[in-house]
């Protein structure tokens, strides 16, 4: 199984408008408001917009001075939009207005009141491409300008400007759209002053150029949904880069030839509630895949954000490191099954092989080990005796106990409460069909261990012991499982506190599948750090990020792996990457905070724990923004969070180690113990393993009650990192 997500999210190229009003910041509030209230008019007036209320569902109106409308399929639609706008700003002189165009990937988030956000590098570079123009300005990147030459109506209004310097140094290149009577016909403020910079001082041409202003947090995004021709979502976890280290020698990423995505398979039958099924067929060729040691193959976290025939598949394998791009369809009726693949080399848009399955319900498993099988051999993958075994291997011979794992499955990677419950009881129902299926009993362990994640369990002690005894089971039915040694291993670190014994079935399941991204997620930010081998955690981290490029917790992990290494400012660079890619995304926000205050910058740290509160109600958020409140001297504020959390703690799950982080802020270090011993005692082992290597806990070394409990949950024996300084 993959490891968590944030969120559902859908991910694809989006064609995007990027709209500010210039000068926004020094206007009067009513004068703000009025603009703003005009511009909203004005944009709900255009034709682009009114198609996209027809056929698709408005998700958020922008606020602050400006925002992005995200156009689907139709390259044509954002720039036709600007037009209008263009226009009708003529009879509005007072409203300065600048946009960019840009097409790229964009991703819609719900946040907690099922609002949609959106974010992306489609988001951020269209932003940028605005950046560089003044009022007026219609202003394309590159690549728009590019698609719009292959319409010859565009070609006499385009206007090429070469590269702009933007936000951390990025260059952009820089296309005037302007019409005899709509647009900004003038070169840009900033292509004139980088000009008139690169006759002064010549030697140095490309630093010539300022950069931009830091993005304002006010943005917010304006998307829309629609057809083929209309607005819609958008790309999710990812987004490149911060700052390339060189304008003119950006990294060289090899691709291996030997790599593959398997992208989410449509469903073409009738009743769109066999959504599930298709994915389920999806996920078991993925997963045979990735069992080939000689093949890269990337997670499901990452392919699912994408639609089933994306536009742009050179783009999106680029986006997640592949050379090869496995697309597919499924149809399903009664017990028949037919299934569509094409496997595709990104690069040239060649089909490489491209097969259809016509098979009853039954036969579904030599389907799919034989598309793997095939790919492997298309690709001219090394394929070992063993490999051949597990990729023909049948996980069941009962049809109805693998419609039900397949619906567990599709709610476990929901990831809530009630979704993980749902799911255990269709896990459960799958063994009730067939005792034997292991793979159900995978997933029931796994549903339990992230119960106590996402507010499904009322302890640790509430969900870990079901979960270990269905890992057991799994091993008992299948030892070759690496998904069962990996469930296994996360149990005995968090709740047994066997770190050695939690690490060989890491190991193992490694050997076993080595593209298993969530065996070196788990390994990595587990185990591994709390054993002081950060080398190896990090590598590891890296790995999985590799095989799983999209996931945000991935991500965000690899920078915690870098915190427990003390290595902080790389932590702080993938951190901030992290939230690159979803800014909504909490868990990045405080794992930035807590590498920022171990790096003594606090105040930086308090505005990341203050983002993270702000997007969720983990106490655990709160106990850090309380620790930080007593660090800095607010100690009332921070003996009201401390409140706070003991009257939650009547309602629900706290971590005692948030009730220890809480008491060592302020100066009670004897209390601190005693929670940081409670949250052994409750087996918290996700809090209470990390205890060697874990910064937060600096104030507390030395201290023989904590020296002692520190050796009873980590044997020096086992412990490699010996001194972690302070």
């Amino acid at each position: 199984m993959s490891s968590a997500s944030s969120s559902d999210v859908k991910l694809e190229i989006g064609h995007v408008l990027f709209i500010d009003i210039v000068g926004y910041s020094k206007l009067l509030i009513t004068e703000q408001r009025e603009q703003l209230q005009t511009l909203k008019e004005i944009v709900r007036a255009t034709e682009q917009f009114r198609i996209a209320e027809v056929e698709g569902k408005l998700l958020r109106l922008p606020t602050g001075d400006g925002g992005a409308l995200v156009f689907r399929n139709n390259p044509e639609a954002p720039v036709l939009c600007a037009l209008e706008i263009s226009k009708e700003l003529k009879k509005h002189p007072e409203l300065r207005v600048r946009m960019g165009i840009h097409s790229g990937p964009v991703s819609e988030i719900a946040d907690l009141n099922e609002q949609a956000n959106i974010a992306g590098a489609g988001i951020n570079i269209a932003q940028r491409v605005m950046d560089c123009g003044d009022s007026g300005h219609i202003l394309l990147s590159k690549r728009v300008a590019d698609d719009l030459e292959q319409y010859p109506q565009w070609r006499s209004h385009l206007h090429d400007l070469g590269e702009c310097e933007v936000k951390h140094g990025v260059r952009v290149s820089v296309v005037n759209l302007c019409t005899a009577d709509l647009g900004n016909r003038d070169v840009p403020e900033k292509f004139r002053q980088a000009k008139e910079k690169e006759q002064t001082v010549p030697a140095v041409p490309t630093a010539a150029v300022k950069p931009a202003g830091p993005s304002r947090a006010w943005i917010v995004a304006l998307v829309i949904a629609a057809g083929a021709a209309a607005a819609f979502y958008v790309y999710s976890h990812r987004s490149g880069p911060t700052a390339p280290p060189s304008a003119s020698a950006p990294p060289t990423i090899v691709i291996p030839e030997k790599s593959i995505a398997v992208l989410p398979f449509e469903n073409l039958s009738s009743e769109k509630e066999n959504a599930y099924f298709a994915d389920g067929i999806q996920d078991e060729i993925l997963t045979r895949l990735s069992k080939i040691a000689d093949l890269k193959v990337i997670s499901r976290t990452s392919t699912q954000q994408f639609q089933s025939k994306p536009a742009n598949l050179f783009e999106i394998a680029k986006q997640l490191g592949v050379a090869n791009i496995l697309e597919g369809s499924v149809q399903r009726s009664a017990d028949q099954v037919r299934v569509n693949v094409q496997l595709i080399k990104a690069a040239t848009d060649a089909h490489l092989w491209a097969d259809t399955y016509d098979r009853k319900l039954t036969d579904v498993f030599a389907v799919e080990s034989d598309i793997a099988k095939t790919i492997g051999d298309t690709l001219q993958a090394k394929l070992t005796s063993s490999e051949k075994t597990a990729i023909a291997k049948r996980p069941t011979a009962n049809p109805e106990a693998y419609e039900l794992y397949l619906k567990g499955l599709f709610f476990w990677n929901k990831r809530t409460g009630a979704d993980l419950r749902t799911a255990i009881d269709y896990f459960n129902q799958a063994l009730g069909k067939d005792p034997g299926y292991a793979l159900a009993y995978v997933g029931l362990a796994d549903s339990y261990s992230l119960l106590n994640y996402y507010g499904g369990a009322a302890s640790p002690t509430d969900s870990y012991p079901q979960a270990k005894e269905a890992a057991k089971k799994a091993l008992q039915l299948d030892d070759t499982s690496a998904e069962a040694h990996t469930s296994l291993a996360y149990v005995l670190e968090n709740y047994d506190f066997d770190l050695e014994q939690s690490l060989k079935e890491f190991e193992r399941a490694i050997q076993l599948n080595p593209n298993y991204a969530t065996a070196h997620h788990w390994v990595a930010n587990g185990v591994l750090s709390g054993l002081g081998q950060f080398d190896r955690a990090i590598a590891e981290g890296k790995r999985a990020v590799e095989l799983d490029p999209l996931s945000l917790i991935i991500n965000a992990n690899l920078g915690q792996d870098y915190f427990y290494a003390r290595r902080y400012d790389e932590a702080i660079a993938q951190l901030r990457k992290t939230i690159e890619m979803d800014p909504r995304f909490y868990y990045a926000h405080w794992t930035l905070g807590i590498a920022l205050q171990s790096k003594g910058q606090l105040n930086q740290a308090i505005a990341e724990y203050r983002k993270a509160a702000e997007l969720s109600d983990d106490p655990y958020v709160f106990a850090l923004l309380g620790q930080a409140y007593a660090r800095a001297g607010q100690r009332e504020e921070a003996q009201k969070i401390l409140s706070r959390l003991s009257e939650e703690a009547k309602a629900r799950y706290v971590h005692a180690y948030s009730f220890g982080l809480m008491y060592l802020a302020l100066g009670d270090k004897e209390l601190a113990i005693d929670e940081i011993e409670r949250a052994y005692r409750e087996r918290a082992g996700d809090d209470a393993f990390m205890i060697k290597v874990d910064p937060m806990l600096d104030d507390l070394r030395g201290h023989p009650r904590f020296e002692a409990l520190a050796d009873k949950i980590v044997p020096a024996s086992q412990f490699e990192a010996k001194t972690i300084s302070k």
